[in-house]
């Protein structure tokens, strides 16, 4: 059963990334040009989904003490601001700039056959490896403690 939901939870997801353009590079892009072709509508489709997810995680963690099928909420616990946050962050940004792809939108454009959105995710996949390498490796733990 917990498949079947997650599945179903995640086409759901697609549909709406699909039917509110997120899917659709150029339109991302073009809500991203400013001085251009601006295109405000995703503005709409960022408040929507604000208006149900804010009351509705308000919701759950009132009613509930745990997940459906898990033990426990799991909730970020870090809340420094530092290098790795700023860097992913900044990364991801121009990733979605100069693509019009973020990775939520790019599995479902998929299967709308944008050939770009294949090698969004192929790109994305190799990036993923990448910095887990580097994470392996200790990299920013050894520059903290060198500037820290």
């Amino acid at each position: 059963m917990r498949y079947v939901t997650v599945f179903l939870i995640g086409a759901l997801f697609g549909l709406g990334i699909v039917i509110s353009g997120m899917g659709n590079p150029a339109k991302v892009l073009n809500f991203f040009d400013l001085a251009g072709t601006f295109d405000p509508s995703l503005i709409f489709v960022m408040a929507g989904a604000l208006s149900v997810a804010v009351p509705g995680y308000a919701l759950i963690f009132r009613r509930r003490q745990k997940p459906v099928f898990g033990d426990t909420f799991v909730l970020p616990k870090a809340r420094l601001i530092d290098r790795k946050l700023v860097g992913g962050s900044a990364v991801f940004g121009i990733g979605w700039g100069i693509a019009g792809f973020c990775p939520g939108a790019a599995i479902p454009a998929l299967g709308l056959g944008h050939a770009s959105a294949l090698i969004f995710v192929v790109a994305m996949l190799v990036g993923i490896l990448i910095a887990r390498t580097i994470s392996q490796a200790d990299f920013f733990a050894s520059a903290q403690k060198t500037t820290g």
